[in-house]
């Protein structure tokens, strides 16, 4: 479950719990700054910052923020210990701030959640003061979600994103929530074993959907956020569009192509890529013209998919595609 999920749920439920961040790091640590975990009152937890010995007291506090509904920052020397989990030897300082969640920050927590499924980024502004706190959210058309923030901060809203770290100012937390986009791979091929782990390299959210489960699981994909064993039409009840999402078709035969593109017209995107000759690809597009898509949304189709580097096997093929698709997430 997604940090901001978990938030949600327990506020859902009546519970609270505690935000873990990790707002500092100078040296060696097990997490960069950023790094989050939600404690719940339940004791329940959700995401690291770093396991071993600092992650069970920062444990042992959260339930005490929780129970106080104060906020504070916790400062760890990890002198020579040896974090657990990851097997090494740290020794950083880390700083790690602890918030009660709120009520009524929840429609602030829900946005939060949502940012990332819509590939959109954000900046989660908190103010703590006595243990007291205020949070905001600032979106990227400047909206703000919560308390408010001053209007200079709005202006720097893209110097915050791209360093992509919290920043912690005289009691004032900015930490920047920078999206992936997600990547439909229709298809979970020889092609698509390749397209998945370079996607991943680069920050794509993978997500292989096929109706072969001897083909479509997590040997082959082990680095898919996602693997989905379904009806190629039926599966389209289960994904989200948000018109962020990247979407590769690259199924075993032509049907199945036509299928699958015939749905994803349907819906919102960022990218639509679809393998096979230019022939083929011509008929399956002049089917879908016959059915009444407009001319415009046909051209968007990048077919053949991938750049045209004259690739011939599986790798090379998967290289032309993921470079693609950073061409098309960097408006390039």
């Amino acid at each position: 479950m997604d940090i901001y999920e978990a938030v949600e749920d327990y506020l859902s439920r009546g519970k609270g719990g505690c935000l873990a961040t990790i707002v500092k790091k100078i040296g060696a640590a097990p997490r960069e700054e950023g790094a989050k975990m939600f404690i719940g009152d339940d004791g329940r937890f959700y995401g690291t910052v770093g396991g071993g010995c600092v992650e069970a007291e920062v444990w042992q506090e959260a339930k005490q923020c929780a129970k106080a509904q104060t906020a504070n920052i916790l400062h760890y020397r990890m002198d020579g210990r040896l974090v657990e989990d990851e097997g090494m030897i740290c020794g950083g300082n880390v700083d790690v701030f602890l918030e009660p969640i709120h009520e009524r920050y929840r429609s602030l927590y829900a946005e939060a959640r949502d940012l990332e499924k819509r590939g959109r980024s954000g900046l989660m502004v908190t103010r703590f003061s006595g243990g007291s706190l205020s949070k905001s959210l600032v979106l990227e058309d400047a909206s703000v979600v919560g308390d408010g923030v001053p209007d200079e901060l709005k202006a720097s809203f893209q110097s915050y994103t791209d360093q992509a770290r919290p920043v912690i100012d005289n009691g004032t937390i900015i930490e920047p929530l920078v999206s992936y986009p997600f990547l439909y791979l229709f298809g979970a091929g020889h092609i698509s074993q390749h397209v998945s782990k370079i996607a991943a390299m680069v920050d794509f959210n993978t997500v292989v959907i096929d109706d072969r489960p001897d083909f479509a699981n997590r040997e082959r994909f082990p680095e898919a956020q996602e693997i989905i064993v379904e009806d190629f039409r039926k599966v389209f009840q289960r994904l989200t569009f948000y018109g962020n999402e990247y979407v590769a078709i690259v199924t075993r035969g032509h049907k199945h192509d036509a299928l699958v593109l015939e749905e994803v017209m349907r819906r919102p995107t960022r990218y639509v890529g679809m393998i096979g000759s230019k022939r083929k690809n011509r008929l399956i597009l002049d089917h879908l013209k016959a059915k009444g898509f407009e001319d415009a949304a046909l051209a968007a189709v990048h077919e053949p998919i991938g750049l045209g580097i004259r690739a011939e096997t599986p790798q090379e093929i998967a290289v032309s595609i993921v470079a693609e698709l950073i061409a098309v997430r960097r408006k390039a």
